[in-house]
């Protein structure tokens, strides 16, 4: 099935209501809910991280876009149960202890969400202790966020404590003061310096 033109249109240009809208009205059209999800939310949602990417996009349309891809996508979750579409993996998002920027984490979460991950968003000022809460409840990685350097060694604590423990769960860091270098110093599994790049990684990882 081809993609759904309005949603589509409607997400990529953060028009909330009109998402919901053609969401609702490709539903009672008898649309599969999985290529909706599929063929126009993630298309949506990449294409506006592309552009980000490129500078053609800031965090405020990422933001507006994320909103209106929220508004379709919790219309359409109880129908994708409904419909025995799994998730495909369990993973976790917050920002460190410290540290209560969340605009990153936010859009690296929505983008976990649309592309068909379960996230359990563990907001801002996050323990360990939190983190492992979600790991025992089933996540199979760990996204930490920091948007201040003062908090960045907070990174560190995590991976140093989760690791030893958890071998087997991913850990991925991101954050404006946060690059390649300083996440492989630390023990990270990966990187990513945009909320786009949130999503290949876990794929790799799930893979």
């Amino acid at each position: 099935m081809a993609r759904n033109e309005e949603l589509y249109q409607a997400v990529y240009q953060g028009n909330k209501d009109r998402a919901l809208e053609a969401v609702k009205a490709a539903v009672d059209a008898g649309e599969d809910v999985a290529t909706l999800l599929d063929e126009s939310l993630i298309p949506a949602m990449q294409q506006i991280g592309q552009d980000f990417e490129c500078g053609q996009a800031f965090v405020p349309e990422m933001l507006i876009v994320a909103r209106a891809m929220s508004a379709a996508l919790e219309y359409i979750q109880p129908l994708l149960t409904e419909a025995g579409v799994e998730p495909k993996g369990k993973v976790c998002a917050g920002t460190v202890k410290g540290d209560l920027h969340d605009i990153g984490k936010n859009l690296v979460a929505m983008m976990l969400k649309g592309a068909g991950y379960e996230v359990v968003d563990l907001g801002v000022d996050c323990s360990v202790d939190k983190f492992v809460g979600a790991i025992e409840n089933g996540a199979k990685v760990v996204l930490i966020s920091a948007l201040l350097t003062t908090t960045m060694p907070a990174m560190k604590t995590v991976v140093d404590q989760i690791k030893p423990q958890y071998p087997d769960i991913g850990i991925l860091v991101g954050g404006a003061p946060v690059t390649a270098e300083f996440a492989k110093s630390i023990g990270a599994d990966g990187y990513g310096a945009t909320a786009n790049q949130a999503v290949p990684l876990v794929e790799k990882f799930f893979a």
